[in-house]
């Protein structure tokens, strides 16, 4: 991998990631449409930990309240870290007992395209859902159907962002309330998985760590703005429009596939 395809895929991961459009479905399409295997999994957690910082400069001041707040033990911003340490179960719990089967979904392409067609779906339903969730914060039970919600996002094709969001809004919560618990669960779900690679990272290669770190390093800047424009648009109320995006890569790319001889 040359340094540009690494700055190419950390803007693709870094967009992807915090846009409802599946940076896992993307990499994999990516992938098949550059002619080479799935990405290894070395480059793809270096982006991903791109994505992280990106997550933790933008909710900075929300992650430091809420850090003091647990450490003064004050009761709201314990309940908002036991809601975000339920919501993440599910993937976590997933995630480990069934990798290779997840692993095995990744080596075919074309489940990713037909996934994204359920992304769209997902987040069309949000043009009747935003305009009626109001609540500040999920309740315990809710924040398990969101953390349900990300466990499904295990699979290429189905945004995290997207399916946690749409899951929040449609058990009432509030727009901006519902990104910021994503975010924030997203970014314990990134930091897990990398944690668990650290050591594969620290072994790479000196050739290795440059595409690696320009991977990353692109994937946090693509990262910030796509925080921003995706916040923006749920404000704006305007959330459901990344449907048609889903709908018309999804289409595209299966045809793609489908005109590839066997």
């Amino acid at each position: 991998m040359d340094w540009i395809e690494a700055a190419w895929l950390g803007v693709l991961q870094g967009l992807s990631e915090f846009l409802p459009v599946s940076s896992s479905g993307h990499l994999v399409m990516a992938a098949a449409l550059l002619g080479r295997a799935r990405e290894d999994i070395l480059f793809e957690i270096a982006v991903h930990a791109g994505s992280l910082f990106a997550i933790l400069c933008y909710y900075r001041a929300r992650i430091a309240g809420l850090a003091l707040g647990c450490l003064r033990r004050e009761p709201r911003a314990l309940g908002y870290a036991a809601r975000l340490a339920l919501a993440s179960a599910p993937a976590a719990l997933l995630g480990l007992l069934l990798r290779p089967q997840v692993e095995l979904v990744f080596a075919a392409p074309g489940v990713a395209g037909g996934l994204l067609f359920l992304t769209g779906a997902m987040l069309l339903s949000t043009r009747w859902t935003l305009p009626q969730a109001r609540a500040a914060m999920p309740s315990f039970g809710q924040a398990l159907l969101i953390g349900l919600a990300q466990a499904l996002a295990l699979l290429p094709g189905v945004s995290r962002s997207g399916a946690t969001v749409v899951m929040a809004l449609a058990v009432g919560v509030a727009p901006l309330a519902a990104s910021e618990f994503s975010f924030l669960l997203g970014a314990i779900a990134i930091a897990g998985a990398a944690a668990l690679s650290l050591p594969e990272i620290l072994a790479a290669p000196p050739a290795r760590l440059l595409d690696l770190g320009i991977g990353a390093a692109c994937a946090l800047l693509a990262g910030l703005a796509a925080l921003w424009l995706f916040v923006r648009l749920l404000r704006t109320r305007r959330f459901h429009h990344f449907a048609w995006y889903c709908f018309a890569a999804a289409a595209l790319f299966l045809s793609w596939l489908a005109l590839q001889p066997r």
